[in-house]
């Protein structure tokens, strides 16, 4: 019997999908799906750049891919992540004020564990999922924790999501207000202010703004030629750990202090006061955020303006665009404002 050879096969190639043609084209899958279907407005640059992309791949749609949902539901997902403190709880009221100026609905879904804490990451999960049973036009990402975003790791592919986090690692519409600068801009003060031992009492470690702010004192240091102390807090955004940060910092190594947030300045210049240091006295103190009730601490709170409702409005506004014309926008950074009162004054002399 003679040996009988066989024809070797061809590699099988991977047919392409909308994504890899929204990647070519630099637009998002949602926007291929809308070309195809014809379901609402993609612009004449955007359909070049997906008919020529469609060219490259020769890429074909099925039959069961252009049956795609063809209405919208008004109805955008809200994913927070994290302390719901103030500037997420007004993160959340400027969200709410620009659904309803357009008669969008929101579902919100608000987790408060951290993404490391046991079970977080599986309660968020089934969160997300039940925000997609809703069929949502697309999901805000509201979140300090890059780890948060592994959720939407191919989401974004077939809907459009924004992130409003200092730092994001996903291909996705993105918005903040600057951390980096309000750390700059804080430590900044209190130098020119003639502090030269300046203490950051910071946030909650592995959090996109608690890194940004301490990134910004850093440059501030250095941009003077002065060093950095040793970072103390880092157990929370509220008062019972700006206290407890007071309690353990050696008043003798620092005449300023830069605060993370307001609300740990609060805790920080109550656990001084019981030691017998008082501000602008014996030292000086600035916050982030400037809430409200900043202006009537005792002292009144210098502090550094960070507009969250307005990123709130103007997140929801990206989305929505992304949403009706399947366009993306460029990041959006807000800038943060210096707002000196009574707490911050010259070093005391020694």
């Amino acid at each position: 019997m003679s040996a009988t050879s066989k024809t070797p096969r061809r590699p099988v190639r991977a047919r392409a999908s909308m994504a890899d043609v929204g990647r070519l084209a630099g637009v998002s899958a949602q926007t291929v799906s809308r070309y195809f279907t014809g379901t609402s407005y993609v612009s004449a640059d955007a359909r070049e750049r997906i008919e020529a992309a469609v060219a490259a791949l020769n890429f074909r749609p099925n039959l069961v891919a252009r049956n795609l949902r063809a209405n919208h539901t008004r109805t955008i997902g809200v994913m927070a992540i994290g302390e719901l403190n103030y500037g997420m709880a007004t993160l959340l009221a400027g969200l709410s004020a620009a659904a309803r100026a357009t008669d969008y609905s929101l579902a919100i879904a608000q987790i408060e564990a951290a993404p490391s804490d046991p079970g977080a990451m599986a309660e968020a999960q089934r969160a997300l999922d039940n925000l997609q049973s809703f069929q949502v036009d697309g999901i805000l990402l509201a979140t300090s924790d890059q780890d948060s975003e592994a959720l939407f790791e191919r989401i974004w592919e077939t809907l459009p999501v924004l992130t409003i986090s200092g730092r994001t690692q996903l291909s996705v519409d993105s918005a903040t207000v600057d951390s980096h600068q309000a750390g700059y801009l804080a430590t900044r003060h209190l130098i020119e202010l003639g502090h030269t031992r300046i203490l950051h009492v910071g946030g909650p470690p592995r959090l996109n703004e608690t890194y940004e702010r301490v990134r910004g004192y850093e440059d501030a240091l250095r941009e003077a030629d002065l060093a950095p102390l040793d970072i103390v807090g880092g157990s929370g955004w509220s008062a019972e750990a700006g206290f407890a940060a007071g309690l353990a910092a050696d008043p003798d190594a620092f005449t300023g202090v830069f605060a993370g947030n307001d609300q740990i300045a609060l805790g920080f210049l109550r656990a001084m006061r019981t030691r017998g240091y008082a501000a602008p006295l014996d030292y000086s103190i600035i916050g982030v955020d400037d809430m409200p009730d900043a202006a009537f601490f005792e002292p009144p709170l210098s502090s550094i303006y960070m507009d969250f409702h307005t990123l709130g409005t103007e997140s929801f506004d990206m989305i929505r665009h992304h949403i009706e014309t399947g366009e993306r926008l460029e990041r959006r950074v807000l800038p943060a404002v210096l707002v000196p009162r009574e707490s911050t004054a010259p070093p005391p002399t020694r």
